[in-house]
């Protein structure tokens, strides 16, 4: 791994941890589902940066994670922040706002 490859992944996981940070200081401020749904994403993106982090420094194998060839691991950890994140805000936008 080179200086580039190791200083971009050194500031995701920087970047990723503040904001997985934020957002679980937020989670214990609000009751509200939709945040909720919203936070859930922000942590699961920061799990994705971590195990890409772990596989590409060779500690964990995403061989170890497939199912009959399809590694699922990868698919929910790159699919499910936007799941939550969408989930999240479709239901702030369904609420009625009374003007």
């Amino acid at each position: 791994m080179d200086l580039a490859a190791f200083s971009a992944d050194a500031a995701h996981l920087l970047f990723g941890a503040f904001a997985t940070f934020s957002a679980i200081y937020l989670w214990s401020r609000t009751r509200d589902m939709a945040w909720t749904l919203v936070i859930i994403g922000a942590i699961v993106s920061y799990v994705d940066v971590v195990f890409a982090t772990l596989e590409s420094f060779g500690i964990l194998e995403a061989a170890l994670f497939v199912y009959n060839g399809i590694p699922i691991v990868r698919i929910v950890l790159a699919n499910a922040p936007l799941v939550f994140t969408g989930i999240g805000l479709l239901l702030a936008a369904s609420r009625k706002r009374v003007p």
